[in-house]
């Protein structure tokens, strides 16, 4: 009898241990993109080579299309356990880390040209920050630059007086910039964007073009004015707690997948935004362009709003500064650039 027992735990214990090798670690991770989109599409991928380098040690659980709710529920439920990551905007982030919006200051960049600059000089500082933060990260990708996009052209500060402007929820850097300009907000989660442009609740927004065109947006817009308003950027934040208990070599297999992932994603912004712009044009989306005298009081009226975000401590000043020597440092190599900024 004592031996059968004997030979009955050790099967149970064998079982388990077989068990426990195949489940490996979970990991869910939560995204607004939408189902089928190129980001899914590639991170589903990478997923499925994680797994199978790990050798089914990290298994990785996507939800996407925003089922489990905008970026802040995203963050909340990380906090609590039920995910242990997700994609997400600078905007989603905040939260956690004041200093990603450095990038997203509005009418900061005029360029991709100047964003690669600055960002290979100051893309390890925000990842270092991340870290601080309790987050691991893999890079970022650019989304290129968010534009206006509205019922009725927009040229002019004018044009925009008495229209619902939507604003992310919980964007104080965009909420500084409206309010700046003397214009009234409507703040909303992405998740409900589309729906306020369906039944009128909003009449301009502002996004990537690329987003505009995913998230479904532009079938409720007719016009596109060019300014480059702020440099926008995604990325995988996933809590530091679970990923400190992978083994070192699942660490760097999760690294450096991912991390090749957002390489490649980044290195597509340009065309990427390129064929978007065809794309919404072919559509029946007009480009217009903002006014010299406008665009030059937007960027007046914009840069002090900027500043007082500093003053007030929603970033650190010293981050800031470390960015816009840097662009000085570019701008200052480069040939005449008049007019630049409302051509990009």
């Amino acid at each position: 009898m004592g031996r059968k027992i004997r030979d009955f735990v050790g099967m149970a214990l064998a079982c388990l241990l077989w068990s426990g090798m195949g489940s490996g670690a979970e990991f869910k991770l939560a995204s607004v993109a939408p189902e089928g989109s190129e980001w899914m599409q590639a991170i589903r991928a990478a997923a499925t080579e994680i797994k199978s380098q790990t050798g089914g040690r990290v298994v990785i659980k996507l939800y996407g299309g925003g089922v489990m709710g905008n970026e802040k529920q995203v963050l909340r439920k990380i906090r609590i356990g039920q995910l242990q990551g997700g994609a997400f905007t600078a905007n989603g982030l905040v939260e956690r880390y004041p200093d990603i919006v450095v990038y997203g200051l509005p009418l900061t960049f005029e360029s991709l040209a100047e964003v690669e600059y600055v960002r290979q000089r100051m893309d390890p500082v925000i990842a270092k920050g991340l870290e601080e933060a309790g987050f691991v990260s893999f890079g970022m990708a650019g989304g290129g630059f968010a534009r206006i996009f509205s019922r009725q052209p927009v040229s002019t500060t004018a044009d925009m007086r008495g229209r619902k402007i939507w604003v992310p929820e919980g964007d104080r850097v965009s909420t500084a910039a409206m309010e700046a300009l003397r214009l009234s907000p409507v703040v909303l989660p992405v998740t409900d964007v589309l729906t306020g442009l369906q039944t009128g609740l909003l009449d301009i927004v502002a996004a990537p073009p690329v987003g505009v065109i995913a998230l479904q947006w532009h079938t409720r817009v007719k016009y596109m004015t060019r300014v480059p308003l702020m440099y926008t950027m995604g990325l995988m934040a996933v809590d530091a707690a679970p990923f400190s208990k992978l083994s070192p070599a699942d660490q760097a297999v999760f690294r450096k997948v991912m991390g090749d992932v957002y390489q490649r994603l980044d290195q597509q912004t340009a065309s990427d935004e390129d064929a978007a712009v065809k794309a919404l044009v072919a559509s029946g989306i007009a480009i217009v362009d903002a006014t010299p005298e406008d665009l030059r009081a937007w960027r007046s009226a914009v840069a002090e709003a900027n500043q007082q975000l500093g003053r007030e401590g929603t970033y650190h000043v010293a981050l800031r500064a470390q960015v816009d020597a840097y662009l000085r440092e570019y701008r200052q190599a480069q040939p005449a650039r008049a007019g630049a900024a409302g051509r990009q």
